[in-house]
């Protein structure tokens, strides 16, 4: 038994095998006692599993295969309930073996008999539950069945489906709140007042309506007119904010002689623990603005789509998100987004520089230069800029200094590794209107968020959407 159980099994069972030394057997035996018989006996014996493993690969059985998750797209650490659908759409073959592959990190494959018990129309219904503990993008599938012939002899194994990818997301960590959104009104609005000739009242103003507050009030107009007038200089826009990700390789180098991570095991993505932070910030920061109204533009440090180079995007080139919709698509694109650029370490932490996968355009541009500044430009003061960092030298530092003044309020979170001192960064940045909180990859989220309220540096973010700078109307 011990010499059957090491023979190849994915050409024979154990019947098989036994079938061809019983013929091998049979064969020298009618040729020591000269018994046609026995030759006739050891064909038959050798000829019969050779004829079932030629049949079990031309022969293919034809299945069809529904795969779906439920929820389709799921957040790390929460779980999904996968439904298999297999039908038969070719002969049939009886009871047969399935395994759903599945990458490493979520456990042994899940083994299945089909047809099932409960099969009805032909078709077999299985479920299971899957669980990740990090984002990513994981191929789950394909189906392989294990056939067999009709008298058990040979064996083959083979994928029924090309699998369907799984998208797992960021999940979101809850902020606490803070003065960062406190200029929306209680309806989650922000007026926005726009003057359109300074010296028209007329074309500011209409008639009072019951329920204006009389705080509006234009009493000028009132005087003119001789009956009361409100002013209607004010119209309700969407709040907006701006989020930077800073995604590339470099600002996420560990230090010196530290080449982190090439891919993150079965998800295949390029990252780091800091990068990882990053992205969750960039979660929760998006998911915090979105239950408050704000419609989030998204940019990388060279003013393109922060999500462009992520390959779970639903539209890679978009860079503003509002609502339910807006909220899901970032969670989609960050679930893949992995850092990008050339690989190496900057001159002060290197001997040597390596380089793989360049991408085209962070060869081209500089970061913080004037194309991220014009798109910044064009939405200035229209609401409050993040910033996420990583290991930035201070000569982008000062590149990124007059930046503050397109956001209506700048913040910065700043992470680096415990042993750089960012002194000067923080120092460069801070005098040039931007509130920084330099943190690592194990500083607690809400923390790092709460401590830009801390020593009353968010003050002004009260006023942050009520006028835009230089045009307040005189009451």
């Amino acid at each position: 038994m011990a010499l059957v159980d090491r023979l190849p099994k994915h050409l024979f069972t154990n019947r098989g095998w036994g079938l061809l030394a019983a013929g091998a057997v049979s064969l020298v035996s009618a040729h020591i006692m000269g018994r046609r018989d026995l030759l006739t006996l050891a064909v038959f014996l050798i000829l019969l599993p050779l004829v079932a493993l030629a049949g079990v690969r031309v022969l293919k059985p034809r299945f069809q295969v529904y795969r779906e998750f439920n929820p389709a797209t799921v957040e790390t650490s929460m779980p999904t309930t996968v439904r298999l659908a297999v039908a038969r759409t070719g002969f049939a073959t009886g009871h047969v073996i399935m395994e759903e592959q599945l990458p490493p990190r979520f456990g042994d494959p899940p083994a299945f008999r089909f047809p099932a018990r409960s099969a009805s129309g032909g078709t077999s219904r299985y479920e299971y539950h899957l669980r990740s503990g990090k984002r990513g993008q994981f191929r789950i599938g394909p189906v392989t069945a294990e056939f067999s012939d009709p008298f058990g002899l040979s064996l083959r194994r083979h994928a029924i489906d090309d699998g369907d990818l799984l998208t797992v997301t960021p999940a979101a960590v809850e902020l606490p709140a803070t003065g960062l959104a406190g200029a929306r009104g209680n309806d989650g609005v922000t007026a926005t007042r726009i003057r359109a000739n300074p010296s028209d009242d007329d074309v500011m103003t209409r008639e009072y309506r019951h329920g204006d507050s009389m705080r509006r009030v234009h009493w000028p107009a009132t005087a003119r007119h001789g009956q009361l007038m409100v002013r209607q200089e004010e119209s309700v826009t969407t709040p907006e904010a701006t989020i930077i990700l800073d995604q590339r390789f470099i600002a996420f180098s560990q230090g010196a002689g530290s080449m982190f991570g090439g891919h993150d095991d079965d998800s295949d993505l390029v990252t780091s623990p800091g990068f990882e932070w990053t992205v969750t910030a960039a979660m929760s920061i998006s998911a915090h603005l979105a239950e408050r109204n704000y419609s989030v533009r998204t940019l990388d440090v060279f003013g393109n789509p922060a999500l462009a180079r992520s390959r779970s995007a639903s539209d890679p080139l978009a860079e503003e998100f509002s609502g339910a919709g807006g909220l899901h698509a970032i969670a989609e694109g960050l679930a893949a987004i992995e850092l990008s650029g050339p690989r190496h370490h900057r001159a002060e932490h290197q001997g040597s520089a390596t380089e793989q996968r360049p991408a085209a355009d962070d060869a081209v541009d500089s970061a913080f230069d004037d194309r991220l500044m014009d798109k910044l430009a064009a939405h200035r003061l229209r609401g409050p800029l993040l910033a996420l960092l990583g290991n930035i030298p201070l000569a982008e530092a000062k590149a990124l200094g007059p930046a503050a003044g397109y956001g209506a309020n700048a913040f910065a979170l700043l992470v680096t590794d415990p042993s750089r001192n960012v002194d000067q960064v923080v120092e460069t940045l801070r005098r040039d209107g931007w509130r920084v909180v330099a943190v690592t990859s194990k500083t607690p989220l809400a923390e790092a968020w709460a401590a830009f309220d801390e020593g009353g540096i968010m003050k002004a973010a009260s006023a942050a959407m009520d006028v835009r700078r230089g045009a307040a109307v005189p009451r």
